[in-house]
């Protein structure tokens, strides 16, 4: 798995920059990320259903098969010299629709692999290993991309979806009680996941609030190449380092995390974190030196993993066994499938302005949308 991500992260580093050097444009950079997620706010709802009838395992080889098929016909266009800015669209779209199924069941899956009594921990540990590869993907991403050329980035992350393959055949769940398929409308059961969460005001004021954090924060992809060009003239090692950064301090989040778990979600990380991944998001915007921007970016990484790992711990310890798919769907709704509308935020303010205004644009709306949802929690007295 890890060699999965780090594969996944090279291809994550090279496509943004791939796109901005066939472009230049901060906004038609914005689109990869839209239609990417896109497929997500679509389909994730529907996805919740089948986690909730289906076996996870079976699920991910088909998911993650196809991803594989997918990235590597990208790395052979990038290959030949031939890529062009409709094909990267294309494949966007692609993984996007795959992602819609495979990232819901991942999350989904925790809890049949470990027991509701290490969950949280699980999560946090396996958010550790994803950002140590956070951290390597992105520096090694732009070295390649320096020295051999970014088609390397995509041959890599498809070469390494095959290992997350063959790794799942020897996989062991923990047995849970899975609902009977049945002849049960879909949109039905969509709806009574729905009501399920509604009722519930912790589940539901996590997913709100995970709403905000999952649009307006996690907008890098479009900002931090733009900001590296044009704030402070990095060409794309540069940018792979900035990213890392991020993953360094991402990783130090989860740490956080892990070694806190056994006393459960914190209160602090759910209701206040959102305001300080805002407030540093502000800050990045007003950076003019490497460092201090690799540093702020980090910051930002260690607080907002953080709070997603809790709000991903508190979903799925307040879901019962029969819920959790749709849950998990939802959650996976408000933090991927929101991004097309981030993305376009970032990007028509970044195209409009430059990349200082885009960060502070970002951090800023998220303060903004939280002042309602600090009202809703105290007359709703939640926690």
């Amino acid at each position: 798995m890890w060699v999965s991500l780090i594969g996944t992260w090279m291809q994550n580093i090279a496509q943004p920059w791939l796109a901005y050097t066939l472009t230049d444009s901060p906004f038609l950079l914005s689109l990869i990320g839209i239609l990417q997620f896109t497929p997500l706010l679509i389909f994730s709802l529907f996805a919740g259903v089948i986690l909730d009838k289906f076996s996870k395992r079976k699920i991910l080889l088909v998911t993650q098969s196809a991803s594989l098929i997918i990235t590597l016909m990208l790395a052979i266009l990038v290959w030949q010299g031939t890529i062009q800015y409709w094909h990267i669209l294309i494949m966007s779209l692609m993984l996007g629709i795959v992602n819609s199924i495979d990232m819901p069941t991942r999350q989904a899956m925790v809890i049949e692999l470990v027991g509701k009594e290490d969950l949280m921990n699980a999560i946090a540990l396996n958010s550790m290993v994803f950002n140590i590869a956070r951290i390597i993907g992105p520096a090694l991403a732009g070295i390649v991309m320096g020295y051999a050329g970014m088609a390397i980035c995509f041959f890599a992350n498809s070469i390494s979806f095959g290992a997350v393959v063959i790794s799942l055949f020897f996989i062991k769940l923990k047995p849970v009680e899975r609902k009977p398929k049945n002849d049960t409308n879909i949109i039905e059961e969509i709806k009574d996941g729905l009501k399920y969460i509604y009722h519930k005001d912790i589940l539901l004021y996590t997913i709100l609030v995970m709403a905000i954090v999952g649009t307006f924060a996690p907008n890098f992809n479009v900002l931090v190449p733009v900001f590296a060009e044009q704030i402070l003239n990095q060409n794309e090692a540069g940018f792979g380092i900035l990213m890392s950064f991020m993953g360094i301090g991402a990783f130090l989040g989860s740490m956080f995390i892990a070694t806190s778990s056994k006393s459960g979600p914190k209160k602090f990380i759910i209701f206040i974190v959102p305001l300080i991944v805002g407030f540093f998001l502000i800050i990045i915007g007003f950076t003019n030196i490497f460092l201090v921007t690799g540093i702020f970016l980090a910051i930002t990484g260690f607080f907002f993993i953080a709070f997603s790992s809790s709000a991903n711990s508190t979903l799925q310890l307040n879901s019962s066994n029969e819920y959790r798919g749709r849950v998990m769907s939802v959650y996976t709704l408000v933090f991927a499938g929101s991004t097309p509308f981030g993305n376009l935020y970032a990007g028509l303010i970044t195209e409009g302005f430059d990349a200082r205004i885009g960060f502070a644009a970002c951090g800023a709306i998220i303060i903004f949308l939280m002042i309602p949802l600090f009202i809703y929690k105290k007359r709703r007295d939640i926690l």
